[in-house]
């Protein structure tokens, strides 16, 4: 797909630098290196600058906002040939925190920091990542990826003792059975499925109502991307495919996937759902589809931008798969 890597979050071209993760000397080389810079994330929110163009903010390593940060910071690679850093500041206590909308599907509320100015703040990725740059975005992106895996990978997998980052952030060790331990990502297949003029929409309970997209699944241990393909639709809408092709990829670090999105060739049309997995699925034909991203239609809202559902129905509008 010639437009494959225009998707949010892909396409920056960034230097990861992963010849230094394991050279503690070169990173704490770069630690003060007086054009390193870091990106600062509060409970996986990035810190943005809202003033338009939206950008995600990077600041100096001796900011006296690190005062709030944990100690290992995560090392995103080089920009410009720059180091640049992730801080994690979760343990930062906001003065005003709405708990009911922090964790919402689409969060809508905004932390600030007094460190920096107004229009400067912690907000949702998945609610401002089509504001950012593509290289923004894979900056916020991978370091929200990492954190998340911190985070819930504090324990070693082996033996159950408490584990230590290691290598810039891109590893844990446990000091106690010497196992080694890497970021995840579980890949996920996102499926474009056609009849026809038609494509195939579901959507999951406890959406927003109006809200449909794609079909997705993960890829289970053994399996190729198009036998996941296959069965996740024949398990959730009861829709046989033949011919399936792969069109792009997107991390979403929604905590830890990599969305292979592919098109498939119905060979059926009878839908019969899974209410355990999908809470209903229908055909959208294409003229009924351009109206639903126009914002035209009565019942079902357009998928949401930034997300590759968005980008494949897109481009499939636009006859541009190929």
């Amino acid at each position: 797909m010639r437009h494959a890597e225009t998707v949010t979050f892909g396409g920056s071209g960034l230097d990861r630098a992963a010849e230094l993760r394991a050279d503690s000397a070169a990173l704490a080389a770069a630690a003060v290196d007086p054009l390193a810079r870091t990106i600062l994330l509060w409970q996986g929110k990035p810190l943005i600058s809202k003033n338009r163009p939206a950008a995600l903010l990077r600041v100096p390593l001796d900011h006296p906002a690190l005062a709030d940060a944990a100690a290992s910071p995560v090392f995103l690679g080089r920009e410009e040939d720059a180091p640049r850093f992730a801080h994690d500041l979760s343990g930062w206590a906001p003065a005003d925190i709405d708990s009911a909308q922090l964790g919402a599907f689409l969060d809508p509320s905004e932390q600030h920091h007094p460190a920096f100015g107004p229009d400067e703040v912690f907000a949702e990725l998945r609610r401002v990542m089509t504001w950012l740059t593509p290289r923004d975005a894979e900056l916020a992106a991978t370091a929200k990826a990492i954190f998340g895996w911190h985070e819930s990978h504090r324990f070693c997998a082996r033996c159950g003792a408490a584990s230590d980052m290691m290598q810039g952030g891109w590893q844990r060790t446990c000091s106690t059975c010497g196992a080694h331990h890497f970021p995840r990502t579980d890949p996920v297949v996102i499926m474009l499925i056609t009849h026809g003029n038609s494509v195939l929409m579901g959507r999951s309970p406890g959406w927003p109502e109006g809200m449909f997209s794609l079909l997705a699944g993960f890829v289970e241990p053994g399996e190729t991307l198009e036998a996941a393909v296959r069965r996740e639709v024949f398990e959730e809408a009861g829709v046989r495919v033949g011919a399936v092709d792969y069109l792009s990829s997107q991390p979403w670090p929604f905590p830890a996937s990599l969305m292979f999105g592919c098109r498939g060739i119905a060979t059926s049309r009878e839908i019969t759902i899974d209410a355990a997995e999908i809470e209903a699925a229908m055909w959208v034909g294409r003229e009924e589809m351009m109206d639903i991203f126009a914002g035209e239609h009565s019942t079902i809202l357009p998928a949401r931008k930034g997300a590759i559902a968005h980008f494949l129905l897109e481009n499939w509008l636009a006859d541009t798969l190929d």
